[in-house]
């Protein structure tokens, strides 16, 4: 157990960035799973329009430091690319 007050402060401060960055992340997912549900309906232009709102939520993913920068790229990328086959 932390015995230090700046181990006890730490211990603070990750426990409230973790719950900051876990709303950052789900609201990213939420983003990413609309543009695969108009993918699997078929609608292009809201697939589209999905994509380009969930890409800069993205970016601020990795801005932030929640998310890899390739790992945001190949999942913009991947996405991109469903889309455009429509």
């Amino acid at each position: 157990m932390a015995n230090t007050p700046q181990a006890k402060k730490r211990i603070r401060r990750n426990n409230r960035r973790a719950e900051i960055n876990g709303a950052r992340m789900s609201r990213i997912r939420n983003f990413v799973k609309k543009v695969e549900t108009a993918i699997e309906g078929g609608d292009k232009a809201a697939a589209a329009e999905a994509l380009k709102n969930a890409q800069p939520e993205m970016a601020r993913g990795v801005a932030r430091g929640v998310l890899h920068k390739n790992t945001a790229a190949r999942k913009m990328s991947r996405l991109s690319k469903r889309v455009a086959a429509l």
